[in-house]
């Protein structure tokens, strides 16, 4: 099971559609995959229509035990191969500046034990995709512990350059404390409009800061994001010239999320071969 946080320590950049538009390219290539809302805004929750839940992520975090994780667990309106850890505007009340170790840990914990629920025997889960709130605080610092990849978002302002620049910190410091297993993927830039100047501008001001971890591939601005969004449908299902072109770009991004996946598990044998 491959876990990615996607976060970015500024509001509004777009990191629940990043988080989405993911989990979209997955189902359409047939990936079992666990979304976990971890903003209280609770947008993903939204956006993916669950079913009622018992619990939810505030039940989990407070009470990480097996019933009341199966119990925050729950399909999607998206179809079976989509779940929902189901996000909760209490879940702030856990979002402390300074938690402790073990707090830290949790989601983590809950995390490493979720293939062994009822809900995942016949079919467990494949990609795990952390929606992080906009802060750094106890929330988006656990998603960091618990992740093997770190995906940040970024628009094409300039702002970009110090938001990026501050989660990279954030990565780093988790990856140093917490986490050794720990990488950042790298920046993809949101709502991008091609034949803006600015736009191009920020875009190679961020590639000649950060070089390779800016991605190649960029989400563009397009209505259909919206429109798909306010439908609680996924993007490669809505079906416009529009979404199509978004859909291409998340299944880029997805690819390059599978290969780090992929590169992290040889280097597991690997490192397991040369102990033997």
């Amino acid at each position: 099971m491959h876990t990615v946080a996607v976060l970015s320590l500024k509001g509004g950049v777009g990191k629940t559609t990043v988080a989405l538009g993911l989990a979209s390219a997955a189902m359409r290539r047939g990936l079992r995959t666990l979304v976990v809302d971890l903003d209280p805004q609770c947008n993903a929750t939204s956006a993916l229509e669950p079913g009622e839940s018992e619990t939810d992520l505030a039940d989990v975090l407070a009470d990480p035990s097996p019933s009341v994780v199966g119990s925050a667990i729950v399909p999607s309106g998206w179809g079976e191969d989509v779940h929902v850890l189901v996000g909760a505007e209490d879940a702030e009340l856990h979002n402390v500046p300074d938690p402790n170790l073990n707090r830290l840990s949790t989601l983590s914990r809950v995390l490493g034990s979720v293939n062994d629920l009822e809900i995942a025997q016949e079919r467990p889960f494949q990609l795990v995709l952390l929606d992080c709130p906009p802060s750094l605080g106890r929330l988006t610092r656990s998603a960091l512990v618990a992740a093997h990849r770190a995906l940040l978002v970024a628009e094409p302002t300039m702002f970009a350059v110090s938001g990026v620049q501050r989660a990279f910190e954030a990565v780093q410091n988790e990856r140093d404390e917490h986490n050794p297993d720990l990488q950042p993927l790298g920046v993809v830039v949101n709502r991008v409009r091609p034949r803006s100047h600015e736009h191009q501008f920020r875009i190679n001001e961020l590639r000649e800061i950060f070089g390779p971890l800016v991605m190649p591939v960029v989400m563009p601005d397009r209505l259909a994001v919206q429109q798909a969004q306010g439908a609680c449908m996924p993007i490669h299902q809505w079906g416009t010239p529009g979404a199509r072109e978004v859909s291409l770009a998340f299944n880029l991004l997805l690819a390059r999320v599978l290969r780090s996946g992929r590169a992290r598990r040889s280097r597991q044998r690997s490192e397991e071969a040369d102990d033997d």
